[in-house]
């Protein structure tokens, strides 16, 4: 392994070579794209102002904790795990903490109701100022640096510190510039290549379809890029191994509740994203089942969404004893209709009732 710290400006599929940034060309006969996605930028007026930061790697990461141990102020802005945490990592430093919201709850897009203003609860009670329907007109510079925020209502709220959440775009710029097919990322086939024969792509840019079907998606889940790398390196390697997609799930900590989201989970439009954020799958929301239920176990809550004859996505909020069984129900695809009727008529034995199930199937599920 030759390990070199260059930019690629260009790949010549037909020549089947790589144009380094130092003028150096190497020789592929495999060649895989995993340039990952970056966040997407404020577009407001001062938006450049020293303060005002991302969160696309560890160097960024270290300046914003730098920067908490010397500001007493800071907003937030955007929807999903990664703007909570950032929320949440600055008020645990001691920093005042605003946390604008453009719309009227807590990632809408895959949160229902009731489990965004569970969260909302939980920030609110420790302190953390919530402003719902909330945007930054534009960020106000005091000596040299930001020094506030004025939102679209025209109030002026004073802070040191603006962290931006808002989304991510795949970094498509290399694939573009060779004239490999690129949509919202690279598009790829069921065996992960590209439109430039021996040219795969796994991670964050690639757009996959599942070898069984359905519309090409972008997840930023850590399970599908090692799932993806796996499968595209045994292609390039001259396997025919198709991508299966794994149950797009994840697990992350929402104001101090441990929280599964897997699946199909539907949900509604979220005005705090542009795109898809890191730590979603465009796969939990491709339309779930016609019906769900809820079920409450102490401050634990879990919400399943069904079709006629399977569990297609569940978020599990509190107690995860159930988070394991609920993934393989999901991805063997079990018929469940045997309890589903009794799933919706008593949802306040919805633990009880799936671990029966889950139990009578006798290893298949454990």
């Amino acid at each position: 392994i030759e390990r070199i710290a260059d930019r690629a400006t260009l790949i010549r599929p037909d020549a089947q070579r790589v144009v380094l940034a130092s003028g150096r060309e190497l020789p592929y006969d495999r060649l895989l794209l995993a340039t990952g996605a970056r966040s997407i930028p404020p577009d407001f007026p001062g938006a450049s102002l020293p303060g005002i930061h991302l969160l696309d790697g560890l160097d960024q990461t270290m300046e914003i904790l730098r920067q908490a141990r010397r500001r007493t102020r800071a907003v937030v802005v955007g929807g999903g795990s990664t703007a909570l945490e950032m929320v949440e990592g600055l008020h645990a430093r001691g920093v005042e903490t605003h946390y604008f919201l453009r719309g009227g709850r807590f990632w809408s897009r895959t949160l229902d109701p009731e489990e965004s203003a569970l969260v909302e609860a939980r920030l609110a009670a420790a302190g953390i100022r919530l402003h719902h329907r909330t945007e930054v007109a534009r960020a106000l510079e005091r000596r040299g640096r930001l020094g506030g925020v004025q939102t679209t209502t025209g109030a002026i709220v004073p802070c040191e510190l603006l962290c931006v959440a808002t989304g991510v775009r795949p970094r498509t710029e290399l694939a573009r510039a060779s004239g490999i097919a690129v949509d919202r990322g690279l598009l790829v086939d069921q065996y992960l290549e590209t439109s430039a024969p021996g040219i795969h792509a796994a991670g964050d840019v690639a757009q996959v379809r599942d070898a069984g079907g359905g519309p090409a998606v972008l997840d930023t889940l850590w399970a599908s890029a090692i799932t993806q790398g796996r499968t595209a390196g045994e292609n390039m390697a001259g396997a025919r191994t198709a991508y299966r997609r794994p149950v797009p799930l994840n697990v992350t900590c929402l104001a101090g509740l441990v929280t599964t989201v897997m699946g199909d989970v539907g949900g509604e439009a979220d005005p705090d994203l542009i795109t898809i954020t890191r730590g979603q799958s465009e796969g939990w929301h491709l339309g779930h089942g016609p019906a769900s239920v809820t079920g409450h176990q102490g401050p634990s809550r879990i919400r399943l969404c069904l079709s006629e004859r399977e569990l297609t996505g569940a978020v599990v909020m509190g107690d995860q004893s159930l988070a394991g069984t609920l993934q393989q129900l999901i991805a063997e695809r079990i018929d469940i209709t045997p309890i589903r009727a009794e799933l919706l008529r008593h949802p306040e034995r919805l633990g009880p009732t799936l671990t029966r199930f889950a139990d009578s199937l006798r290893g298949r599920v454990a």
